[in-house]
């Protein structure tokens, strides 16, 4: 492929994005191209090859090693449509080491979350904000609300390396059964885009959700995750659809 060298993007940013296209199309079946590969297949300079492979092993898609092939890695994370879905356990589920950096938790007040929690501007509620990890690539940022009257006894939890439901059924207290999601295609600001260690501007998707228990909102969370790293799934037949697992 011949990248464009009349356009104002610059030459590391095509060819990262052209590897992504590849990467996400399956190409590199049989190893990931060395340094001298692309610089060859793409005439380029070495200087804009590491570049674009810097971005690409920052972000967890292809692993190197002295003395061997680098290795491109399966990390998209999948999530079914249709069921209360924990990221923590799907992250985890795949080899990987789910961790979050805490960005904010405790008591706290906000008008739209207890909107749609079904409660007046001024209530208390339990916040979590964070920013999701695999294998210390950030994945999403996670923004979570409950009533604080539930899940104020989470105060003062270490939630690095914990799932939000885990705790709450670790309290004795159950999660949600139910609820409803929004997701929408998005592109990322650059404070979202540097958040999420993508270069702008980026795809990404943010997914609203209210958990209700036993038919009564109890959560209200938002999450932006980064599209190059996230997949929605349905399974489908000749007798129609399924969602779920």
């Amino acid at each position: 492929m011949r990248l464009d060298r009349t356009s104002a993007q610059p030459l590391w940013a095509q060819l990262h994005a052209d590897l992504l296209r590849r990467l996400e199309a399956g190409d590199f079946t049989r190893g990931f191209p060395a340094e001298a590969e692309l610089r060859e297949e793409y005439a380029v300079s070495r200087h804009t090859v590491r570049e674009a492979l810097r971005r690409i092993r920052a972000a967890g898609l292809v692993r190197s090693g002295r003395g061997r092939r680098s290795e491109v890695l399966a990390t998209t994370i999948e999530q079914p449509l249709g069921t209360l879905y924990s990221m923590f356990a799907e992250v985890e589920s795949r080899g990987m080491t789910q961790r979050s950096q805490v960005l904010s938790a405790g008591l706290t007040r906000e008008g739209r979350a207890a909107d749609a929690l079904g409660l007046a501007p001024e209530s208390e509620l339990f916040g979590l904000e964070r920013l999701r990890l695999a294998d210390d690539v950030p994945l999403a940022h996670d923004c979570v609300w409950m009533p604080a009257a539930l899940a104020g006894v989470l105060v003062g939890t270490d939630f690095t390396r914990t799932a939000l439901y885990g705790e709450l059924e670790r309290h004795g207290i159950p999660r949600p059964d139910g609820g409803h999601e929004r997701i929408a295609a998005a592109v990322l600001d650059e404070d979202f885009a540097a958040l999420l260690d993508v270069p702008p501007p980026a795809a990404g998707l943010v997914i609203e959700r209210t958990g209700t228990l036993q038919g009564s909102p109890v959560e209200c969370r938002r999450t932006t995750v980064r599209a190059d790293r996230y997949a929605l799934t349905l399974s489908f037949d000749a007798d129609g659809f399924t969602v779920g697992r």
